[in-house]
């Protein structure tokens, strides 16, 4: 039997902080390496998603990236679970490059079942779900037919 699960709304509270901070300053920190940064608004951003989740999910479990590199555990179980990127693209958002997003996914069995992609600047809302397709702004992608990336220099290009 398919149940609705109401997707996280990533395009409300999260999606306008980071478009506000996108210009302001930012305390910079960093985590793994030089390249690997994090700011307040992640934070703040991974905060907002998970207790929103917690309220409506209180049994799932969480793996968030900002959570796990302080030190959280990070193990996907067979537990319904939610994966969450505040700010995919941090190292732009530091830089104020305008392409950042929201990235949050929800596996059940370890297996994902759907993941949601919010791309702040451009207010476009990914939704993809195993078995049912993806969606932008929840028009229908498709596969463009290609077969193959044209190639420039050593770096292919994927044309849509």
């Amino acid at each position: 039997m398919a149940r609705t699960i109401p997707l996280p709304s990533p395009s409300q509270e999260p999606g306008e902080i980071i478009r506000k901070a996108l210009s302001e300053e930012k305390r910079v920190s960093t985590k793994t390496s030089a390249a690997d940064l994090v700011t307040e608004t992640d934070h703040l951003v991974e905060g907002l998603i998970i207790s929103e989740l917690q309220k409506r999910f209180p049994s799932h479990r969480f793996i968030a990236e900002e959570s796990a590199a302080a030190g959280a555990k990070c193990v996907l179980t067979p537990s319904p679970t939610w994966i969450v990127d505040p700010i995919d693209g941090t190292c732009n958002f530091v830089h104020r490059f305008p392409t950042v997003a929201v990235s949050i996914g929800f596996a059940v069995d370890q297996e994902l079942e759907f993941g949601v992609i919010y791309h702040c600047t451009e207010e476009r809302l990914y939704t993809g779900r195993r078995g049912r397709g993806a969606f932008c702004n929840g028009q229908r992608l498709r596969v463009s037919g290609e077969t193959g990336g044209a190639s420039c220099g050593s770096s292919p290009l994927l044309s849509e």
